[in-house]
Formats: C-alpha cells, sequence, structure tokens
C-alpha cells in the first residue's frame, strides 16, 4: 500500500489515546478506532507510521499488528486465545527433555527447572517434567490454577502473551517475559535451547539464521507492547492467595 499521509501525531482521545494520520485518528482493518490505553504505546505505534517510506509496510509494524488484533479480535476470541493458551501449558516446551545426548539433558535442566520452579512459587502451578516427546497430563489443579491466571488478563495483555508463547511453544516463559523477570532474548534462548545445541555441534546454516532473526525481533516486539501498557495487579503470590 502507497503512503498516504504525511503527518504522524497522537492526542488524547475519549477513553486513552490514539494516532493521528494528518489529523485523521487512526483506524483498525474493521474500522473500529484504534484507541490505546498509554500514551507511551500510541508514541510507539506512532513512531512505526512515521518509520513508513514510499509504501506503508504491515510487516515493519509489529505494535500496530498487536494492538489492532487487541481491539479487532478482542474479546470475541477471547475465549479461542485462552484455549490456546492453555493448550501450550498443558504440553509446554519446559516440560519436555531429553536423555541423550547428556551434556543437553544436562542444559535442559539446568536451565529449564528453576522456570518451572518460578511459576509455582510465582503463580501456585507445579507443572509435571518428563523425558522424550510423549505427551503426559498436567495435574488437573495446576491447569485450573493456570487458568484463572489467564483469566486474569485483560485484552491486551492476553494478545501480548499469546505471540510470546506462540512464538515460545512455552507459556511459562510467556509469562516471565510478561513479569519481567526474563528478557526476550534470554527467553528464545531457552525455547530454542536444544537447537542452539545441535548449531555449536554442527554451525548454523543461512536458513536458521534468517528464521531466528525474525523470531527474536517478533519476541521484542510483544516484549515490548507488554511493557508499554499501564500496570496492573493481574496475579498474586502465590502465597497470597
Amino acid at each position: 500500500m502507497k503512503r498516504f499521509y504525511h503527518e504522524v501525531s497522537t492526542a488524547a482521545t475519549e477513553g486513552g489515546f490514539a494516532v493521528l494520520l494528518d489529523g485523521r485518528p487512526l483506524r483498525t482493518p474493521e474500522r473500529r478506532p484504534l484507541t490505546l490505553p498509554t500514551p507511551a504505546l500510541a508514541q510507539a505505534v506512532a513512531a512505526e507510521w512515521e518509520a513508513q517510506a514510499e509504501r506503508v509496510d504491515p510487516r515493519r509494524m509489529p505494535l500496530t499488528r498487536l494492538a489492532t488484533t487487541a481491539v479487532d479480535r478482542m474479546p470475541a476470541r477471547r475465549g479461542d486465545a485462552l484455549a490456546q493458551l492453555l493448550e501450550l501449558g498443558r504440553s509446554d516446551t519446559l516440560c519436555y527433555r531429553v536423555d541423550h545426548p547428556r551434556e543437553l539433558a544436562r542444559r535442559q535442566q539446568q536451565a529449564w527447572q528453576p522456570w518451572l520452579d518460578w511459576l509455582a512459587a510465582e503463580f501456585g502451578v507445579r507443572l509435571v517434567a518428563t523425558s522424550g516427546l510423549t505427551l503426559i497430563p498436567q495435574p488437573e489443579h495446576a491447569i485450573a490454577r493456570l487458568e484463572a491466571v489467564l483469566q486474569a488478563l485483560d485484552s491486551w495483555r492476553l494478545v501480548g502473551v499469546h505471540a510470546l508463547a506462540v512464538d515460545l511453544h512455552s507459556l511459562v516463559l510467556a509469562l516471565a517475559v510478561k513479569r519481567g523477570a526474563l528478557t526476550a532474548e534470554r527467553a528464545f534462548e531457552l525455547a530454542h535451547l536444544e537447537e542452539l545445541y545441535e548449531i555449536e555441534q554442527w554451525g548454523e546454516v543461512e536458513l536458521q539464521r534468517r528464521r531466528h532473526g525474525e523470531l527474536r525481533a517478533a519476541l521484542e516486539a510483544a516484549a515490548r507492547f507488554l511493557a508499554l501498557l499501564p500496570p496492573a495487579e493481574d496475579a498474586l503470590p502465590a502465597d497470597r492467595r
């Protein structure tokens, strides 16, 4: 799409903050007003539009895409998003480890178990880990507790956590990034521990390098999106429930 505007600005509006293109409020693909919850997020979205050259490339506007998803898809698709996140929780990458090679098994135990312990301490959710790829049932009380944690997320945070969890194949790591306990880069390294181990042994091909670059950029954008939202007490420490 050819760039159709000259000036990008932001303004306070009813219920939040708007991005203005030549003085007109930006709308979502479904023609809803894109009302953002913080001036910082509005400014970041505006910066994406300002950075466009002669043609507008949606692939270079990840914050805009996440914001429009929150407005257009929620709450109508909220149930679907919650269900998908719960399935990721039931099959979280951190719960499935190898026996061999032993060095990789050691790294997985050392790197992943602390985050399962973090989940238990932070949210009262204890997931079970195993060796191999066969799906194991998680304790139903843990899944019920995890569902309560997810239900507490508003639409904006749900979109951000969903984006992280899908790319990481880990709800645990997504929640850690959301709470500021992990950086997006470290979450990428943990989620791709096995692949990075293989790269150590055999080297990296160009296709991997490109794919990893795209994933890192997507994770950084989702983490930034969450960081630009207003503070919220969406979960209490486990010992206060």
